[in-house]
């Protein structure tokens, strides 16, 4: 022992290192790749030139061994952490009784003087102890609670740029091993749209505007000059039909010719499918305001003039009235933003909120909003307790009961639809409410306090609005799973809603059809065609998404069947005069007139059909290989030339965005080239022409509008108008929507403040 401790201590000069094994010190080493180490570290001196940092590899997908390949050689040879079973006490205590540098045990290194490097790397050490716990803890729950975003998924951003089209950001996202959707949401200038949004489909005609964008990317080119000419007369004629902002409610009203037609239009039409108003206590106070010396209740006028509205769009078949129908709705918006509050919290209230909404999409007074709207409205019901079933409050009445009933229900649906339409999330779950659907009373017997409602299979005035209801859920479950955000947006759950939807949809036929067998009252034609539109609508979107996907793999071969189907379902019902109609359809009935005339989600959804059926004529086209004449679908062809007369039908109702005809227009051309077997440079000249002769078309109904009811010299100056600025040519693709927006620029806040006396415990009409 003594000739031990006499001889002196051995030290190195230098890092030793294994001289008979090359390393070529890269991260990892060749060495750790030819053994398939997990983790290679390095031995750091001072003497040795600093390593460079670590690089993630797209192998390593645990977080803790990448945390861990960061420490330094000495906190792995003196602390070793077992992530799997060490706690953060255990490891501290590791790191204090074994110091870099210390000779013995933690008693006599804790004797010798610890300067404030040591100090700093003990703290430094216990930092990343807790670090790696950290990530521990994070891997562990992701391992147990996987999120889409888990590196099992991957997800992309496709941006397409078009001079006339527009700039699109394509999320897509899709699953390793499985069927998943493709594209997740588009992003288009500040909005997001999911899947449910017609705009998904606009990402299959993006061919035709790459063939044409060499040719209109100089200003000066004709089919651009047309483009503005166009977008400049249509803000022109939106200008001239907004009123002032703000527009106080005036007592004015039609002639009582006018007015008791737009009431007749309103009834059996909206009012027929959502149960909003109480029909004897409206015609009641109606009647009341043409009688002599007659006081007009402001919030009345603002509710009568809503219905006019709605009623206005199937007035004729011209919307003769949309002038007037804007500036009831801006009125309604103004007597609806005064600063009143609690008196809002009414049934009334909740009623105008309603009929404004359903006027803003007919009228195209900020349509695109409507979501936004929907959100405040159901958050609005569910404060006054209209999601709880009235049995569970205090004793009211039956009237009051069955009408919270009725308004809960059509909320509901306002927020599903809006949804379906916004491509926005529906932010509504079963869990939140547990109102029943209304009782099956004609609103007659709601004046009777002990009425019994009528036998499920008898028709009442409330009967449609129930046969909705009872679809809700699955229809519910179908707006999740398009745009939620983190829904299992896989083939096989797509195949198992269609299926739902449809024992659902089978179930809603049987029950309508038992109503027009019985004698009595039946549904009219248009709830039935409406309540049918609104049902292949769903079963369509459910398959839109593996549409594109089906075009070219038979595995989805089901998926593009469904959606052809159900497209021309859709366009039957919203152009008559279709040839797969027949001649003895050819007259246009209140449900066309209102898809034509109005602004309404059911345009979009019928030119989304359209749209679709063009994708496949198209697809079927380009995939026919054969020596003698192409063969289409005989049903498919003519849709794509009644789709286009059709446009045109809306611009002649009032309509002034051009963009569905000019898309309809481009369909057109390049279906005749296909059909007459064209080369492919041969196709921007004749997209060119079509875009050309569209504006051209297009241009001289504007100029017609814009000029109508003004001087000679203001129609004279339109045709001098001044296009050196450029308008957004893309500024809303709702296309199929005038979106007037209200005009805040001339806001007085003098006359904002509205006063108009109601109360709380305003009546139900």
């Amino acid at each position: 022992m003594a000739e031990s401790e006499a001889a002196p201590e051995r030290r190195r000069r230098r890092p030793a290192m294994r001289r008979k094994i090359r390393c070529n010190r890269e991260t990892p080493c060749n060495n750790c790749v030819r053994s398939k180490n997990e983790q290679c570290i390095y031995e750091i001196h001072p003497s040795q030139p600093p390593r460079q940092p670590p690089r993630q590899h797209l192998g390593q997908s645990n977080p803790v061994k990448a945390a861990l390949a960061q420490l330094p050689r000495q906190l792995h040879l003196i602390a070793p952490v077992d992530t799997a079973s060490n706690s953060s006490a255990s490891s501290a205590s590791a790191v204090s009784g074994h110091l870099p540098g210390s000779s013995g045990p933690s008693s006599t290194s804790a004797s010798s003087p610890a300067g404030p490097t040591l100090t700093q790397d003990v703290e430094s050490m216990r930092s990343r102890i807790r670090q790696l716990e950290d990530a521990l803890a994070k891997s562990t729950i992701q391992s147990i609670y996987p999120s889409p975003l888990t590196p099992a998924s991957s997800s992309s951003v496709e941006t397409a740029t078009s001079r006339l089209a527009g700039t699109f950001h394509l999320h897509h996202s899709t699953m390793f091993g499985q069927a998943r959707i493709s594209s997740r949401s588009i992003m288009h200038k500040t909005r997001m749209f999911g899947q449910s949004h017609w705009i998904n489909g606009i990402s299959m005609y993006l061919d035709m505007f790459r063939e044409i964008e060499p040719f209109v990317l100089e200003d000066t080119s004709r089919a651009m000059a047309g483009i503005k000419r166009c977008k400049s007369l249509g803000k022109l004629i939106k200008l001239r039909r907004a009123p002032l902002w703000p527009s106080p409610p005036t007592p004015d009203l039609p002639s009582k010719d006018v007015a008791d037609k737009l009431v007749e239009c309103y009834l059996r039409t909206s009012e027929s499918v959502y149960r909003v108003v109480h029909i004897p206590t409206l015609m009641r106070n109606y009647e009341a305001l043409w009688m002599p010396n007659a006081k007009s209740d402001p919030a009345f006028l603002v509710l009568l003039k809503l219905v006019f509205a709605i009623g206005a769009t199937t007035y004729d078949s011209q919307f003769s009235l949309r002038t007037d129908a804007i500036r009831w709705v801006y009125e309604a918006q103004t007597w609806n933003s005064a600063p009143e509050f609690k008196s809002r919290l009414s049934m009334q209230s909740l009623q105008i909120n309603i009929l404004l909404i359903l006027a803003r999409e007919t009228a195209g007074v900020g349509r695109d909003l409507v979501w936004v709207a929907a959100g405040a409205l159901f958050r609005t019901a569910m404060y006054m307790g209209l999601h709880r079933d009235p049995a569970h409050l205090s004793s009211r009445t039956k009237f009051t009961a069955e009408m919270r009933r009725r308004l809960w229900n059509v909320i509901l649906e306002i927020g599903l639809q809006s949804s379906m339409s916004s491509g926005g999330a529906p932010l509504i779950s079963l869990d939140d409410f547990d109102a029943e659907p209304p009782g099956n009373f004609d609103d007659d017997q709601l004046l009777d306090e002990d009425a019994i409602p009528k036998p499920d299979d008898q028709f009442t005035q409330v009967s449609i609005l129930r046969a909705l209801c009872s679809t809700f859920p699955i229809r519910l479950a179908v707006a999740k799973f398009l745009n939620n955000l983190n829904s299992n947006s896989t083939y096989e759950e797509t195949l198992r809603l269609d299926a739902e939807l449809r024992t659902s949809y089978k179930d809603l036929c049987r029950t309508l059809k038992k109503f027009e067998s019985t004698t009595g009252e039946s549904p009219s034609q248009f709830s039935m065609r409406l309540v049918d539109f609104i049902m292949r609508h769903y079963l369509s979107s459910v398959h839109v998404p593996f549409f594109e996907r089906a075009l070219h793999e038979t595995a989805y071969a089901y998926s593009r069947k469904v959606v052809i189907d159900a497209s021309l379902n859709i366009w039957c019902a919203v152009y008559p005069a279709s040839s797969l109609n027949g001649a003895a359809s050819s007259e246009e009935d209140d449900f066309a007139r209102l898809v034509a005339c109005g602004g309404t989600h059911c345009r979009t959804i019928a030119m989304q059909g359209a749209l679709l059926i063009g994708v496949e004529v198209k697809s079927q086209l380009q995939e026919e290989e054969s020596l003698g004449p192409v063969r289409l679908r005989p049903s498919l062809l003519p849709v794509v030339e009644e789709a286009k007369a059709w446009c045109w039908r809306c611009i002649e109702a009032g309509e002034t965005n051009i963009k569905g005809y000019l898309v309809l227009c481009m369909l057109s051309a390049q279906v005749d080239g296909l059909l007459r077997g064209l080369y492919r440079s041969e196709f921007p000249k004749i997209l060119i022409e079509a875009v050309e002769k569209a504006e051209e078309n297009a241009s001289l109904i504007l100029e017609e509008k814009a000029a109508l009811g003004e001087p000679e010299e203001a129609a004279y100056g339109l045709t001098q108008m001044s296009l050196d600025t450029t308008p957004e040519l893309i500024e809303g693709w709702d296309f199929m929507m005038a979106d007037t927006e209200l005009n805040f620029s001339s806001m007085d806040p003098a006359s904002w403040m509205l006063n108009d006396g109601v109360t709380q415990e305003a009546p139900i009409w």
